[in-house]
């Protein structure tokens, strides 16, 4: 059997395996949490697994290899230490996160501010997902094009259909699960690489011979210098990048899916360690190894400059094609299919979530039930996919679209969202001009540098000055800060209701004491249907009530936010909070069912908490019950 035959018999079995996940976890959906948050159940090292895997990319790794065989350890401000760093940034605002009650960045960003908010960013995190999962599919098709001679659209095709296969099955579960096999799966490839390189580059058969330890210190001046690009070159480019990965949607979902706030921190450190061993460590030796089995290479740069990154990227490729085995060819093939749908599935997966939940059901049909939610979430990582894979067509770069993804991330939502965290008199005015102004700015400032740089050229806006270097991100982001912060200041102050979840101080405002006898024959039977779930340091409660007749579910909503001033709106109709704590996953929360006859209450309080818990989903059971009974409909109790 041919490379091809092999890859192709290899990847069959490798998809089933991946659907066969998803459809495990199928099973086991009963909400949009269990779809979206996997349940909010995955420990530290699932967590870490699919942070890692999820920025380990086909053309991720292809990029990174070509970038140090050109510039040495001063390439790592572009890709690597950015990827590192933002995931233990985020490890260090895990407690901040993790007890915010949203699924999307879109619905938390509405909470924080308005309605007004949550459109926009849904939009821009939409592109910003499709072009990331672009990279992805750009890498692997040069995969199959040097393995294989396969064109382009047969990546497309491969990624596309098996990533659509198991992520709209299992969802969030399914995309970190895979992720886990993902990860060993790239870095064994990364690894056995990085030995098989080094090996070929120490024999006789490439001259001249030279010796392992030799290998690593026969490399240009200051190749192991980070800094090498020069400071201001380094600190473009963390302002530039870490900012959108920090903020970006998919690393938030992870701890909200993790199952403590311990598991989250200590996920979020796992995943940049991983990224480390193969981006730092295994990618490094291999390019070192590649300089000297193919020197034209960094002879190229010194001739050409950055145009040789058109050899330096393919060049693993191309030395697993010379020096390989058929039988060896079809397993690094399916190493590199594994990095390749690692993160398409990740992007597919937080895009989706916000057509789905921000845009349809936010704006299109707030009523929606469970079941109507699971079946719009997987039509919607499908358009994600077919978006991206019709993207791929058109960008050339790998790393180029995942810059400019970036760029418009930090540009556009890093101050709405991280200014509305940690600064209270932020504005929903303040929230939408930052976010507008940014946006806009960013992707003409990107227009204008691709249309004024000629091909194998230096960037436009670079040779203006460094600080207009990537696309004028710094620039960007700084028309995007002063309008945030300007309009904020001239407008007025957020309401209380909007500043609760963040803000303790705030939200004593609107703390009740819940007083219910325990003795009650009816709270009796409310304990003895309510459902009861522990999960790290958070216990689930729930309660599933079938009515009598169906539930006018907008109506229900006016009438019980008009009676009851705790009853609130903040990510609208489609939630209603009872508002009595300034930790919002406590807070009781009342959705729709399966049907349009079946309502649910819930919350998540801490289980030091639970028994309070249990007695204001009592009192929440009889506010609701006698508003229902207002309207003529009644709720049965199983």
């Amino acid at each position: 059997m041919n490379s091809y035959g092999l890859f192709m018999l290899l990847l069959a079995v490798y998809i089933l395996m991946m659907v066969a996940i998803g459809w495990h976890f199928t099973k086991r959906q009963k909400s949009v949490i269990d779809f979206w948050l996997a349940g909010r159940r995955v420990n530290f090292i699932a967590i870490g697994c699919s942070a890692a895997a999820s920025w380990m990319t086909a053309g991720g790794i292809l990029a990174v290899v070509g970038l140090y065989m050109l510039l040495g350890m001063g390439s790592i401000w572009g890709f690597v230490a950015p990827n590192i760093l933002a995931l233990l940034v985020i490890a260090l605002l895990v407690g901040k996160i993790k007890h915010l009650p949203a699924i999307t960045q879109p619905e938390l960003l509405e909470q924080r501010y308005s309605s007004s908010i949550r459109g926009p960013v849904a939009l821009i995190i939409t592109v910003v997902m499709i072009l990331f999962a672009v990279a992805d599919i750009k890498g692997f098709a040069m995969v199959l094009e040097i393995f294989f001679g396969l064109p382009p659209v047969y990546a497309a095709a491969i990624v596309a259909l098996a990533v659509s296969a198991y992520v709209t099955l299992g969802g969030l579960s399914a995309v970190i699960w895979t992720d886990v096999i993902q990860f060993f799966f790239i870095a064994t490839f990364a690894l056995g690489m990085a030995v098989a390189v080094t090996g070929s580059a120490t024999t006789t058969d490439i001259a001249p011979s030279i010796t392992f330890s030799d290998l690593f210190s026969d490399v240009p001046a200051g190749w192991w210098n980070p800094f090498s690009v020069g400071i201001v070159a380094v600190l473009v480019a963390i302002f530039a990048i870490i900012p959108g990965w920090i903020t970006e949607q998919d690393p938030w979902q992870r701890v909200w899916a993790a199952k403590d706030e311990r598991s989250a921190r200590n996920g979020m450190i796992l995943g940049s360690f991983f990224i480390f061993l193969v981006f730092g460590v295994a990618c490094t030796t291999i390019a070192i190894g590649l300089n000297h089995v193919y020197p034209e290479i960094p002879a190229a740069f010194s001739e050409i400059g950055m145009g040789a990154i058109a050899q330096a990227e393919p060049a693993l490729l191309v030395y697993i094609f010379e020096y390989f085995s058929p039988f060896l060819i079809g397993l690094a093939g399916i190493g590199l299919a594994a990095a390749a749908m690692s993160s398409t599935d990740t992007f597919a997966t937080s895009g989706g979530s916000c057509l789905s939940r921000d845009i349809y059901q936010r704006y299109m049909k707030p009523d929606a039930t469970m079941k109507e939610m699971l079946a719009i979430n997987r039509v919607s990582v499908l358009i994600i996919i077919a978006s991206a894979t019709i993207g791929s067509f058109y960008i050339d770069g790998i790393l180029d679209a995942i810059h400019i993804a970036t760029f418009i991330a930090s540009a556009s939502y890093f101050f709405p969202l991280m200014g509305g965290l940690y600064w209270s008199r932020a504005t929903k005015e303040g929230a939408l001009a930052g976010l507008i102004v940014g946006f806009i700015s960013q992707v003409t400032l990107t227009v204008i540098d691709l249309a004024n740089t000629p091909a194998l050229s230096p960037a436009y806006l670079n040779s203006i000055h460094p600080l207009l270097s990537n696309h004028g991100v710094i620039l960007g982001m700084s028309l995007s800060g002063i309008a945030f912060f300007g309009v904020s200041l001239l407008s007025k102050p957020s309401k209380v209701v909007n500043l609760a979840p963040f803000f303790k101080e705030a939200a004593m405002e609107l703390e009740k004491t819940i007083v219910v006898d325990e003795a009650d024959p009816e709270y009796k039977k409310i304990r003895a249907i309510m459902t009861e779930e522990i999960t790290g340091d958070r216990a689930y409660l729930h309660i599933s009530l079938k009515a009598s007749d169906t539930v006018n579910w907008n109506d229900l909503v006016k009438h019980i936010t008009d009676k009851y001033h705790e009853w609130v709106t903040p990510t609208g109709v489609d939630s209603v909070y009872r508002l009595t704590k300034s930790d919002m996953l406590a807070c009781i929360t009342v959705t729709r069912g399966e049907s349009d006859k079946e309502i649910w209450l819930s919350c998540e309080p801490r289980k030091e908490n639970i028994e309070q818990s249990r007695k204001e989903m009592f009192i929440a059971f009889k506010e609701v019950s006698k508003i229902s009974k207002e309207m003529g409909v009644m709720f049965t109790l199983p």
